[in-house]
């Protein structure tokens, strides 16, 4: 999440005779794909929040001074999943980040298993037979 008003994105290495040794090329590829990639990098472009949004970098823009409202918002959001469940997603994303998507395709069972089985889960279906808000323990 970016405030519209304040957001500059930049790559500026080239300019300045140094190639991205902070993994730009790798994130921009991977967020933009090639083509976009190469047209900001190789340029050493710079854009506003609007194109950040367009290109995958930010999810959300924001008015400016409302970035800390509306990441409590968020947080809170995230706060009415399971821990659990949440805790996974995230693994698995990594594992993919990291290995690729066969091993994070081979990650989907030992997902399954951590949470299947769990509290969280019984109280995820619980609450949704019962028309309820859940009550996540983490376990």
């Amino acid at each position: 999440m970016v405030a519209a008003e304040d957001a500059r994105f930049a790559q500026l290495e080239p300019r300045r005779g140094l190639a991205v040794f902070g993994g730009a090329h790798v994130r921009y590829v991977q967020r933009a794909g090639w083509g976009n990639a190469m047209y900001h990098l190789l340029r050493a472009d710079e854009f506003d929040a609007q194109r950040a949004l367009a290109l995958g970098f930010v999810q959300e823009v924001v008015p400016a001074g409302d970035q800390i409202d509306r990441a409590l918002e968020l947080a809170e959001e995230m706060c009415e999943c399971a821990p659990l469940a949440v805790r996974e997603i995230k693994r698995a994303a990594q594992v993919y980040l990291e290995e690729g998507e066969q091993a994070a395709y081979r990650e989907i069972p030992a997902m399954r298993a951590r949470t299947a089985n769990s509290a969280d889960f019984a109280e995820g279906i619980a609450s949704f037979v019962e028309r309820r808000k859940a009550k996540f323990q983490g376990r």
